[in-house]
């Protein structure tokens, strides 16, 4: 269980950095400021659940 779980945060880690990277392109090269607020909160939402993803997994470890 724990394994899926670690793919799964490998996975949301990878889009964290993905969209950290757009809106970082954006900012560079004067992007749509509606863009760059729906790169910002996917990229909180997504760590958010790599946060929880986390959790979970210390969670399963401990117990």
């Amino acid at each position: 269980m724990t394994s899926i779980l670690f793919v799964l945060l490998a996975i949301v880690m990878l889009g964290v950095l993905v969209v950290l990277g757009l809106g970082m392109l954006g900012v560079v090269r004067g992007g749509d400021a509606r863009r760059s607020n729906a790169l910002m909160r996917a990229r909180v939402l997504l760590q958010g659940v790599a946060l929880a993803l986390m959790a979970l997994i210390l969670l399963l470890r401990h117990s």
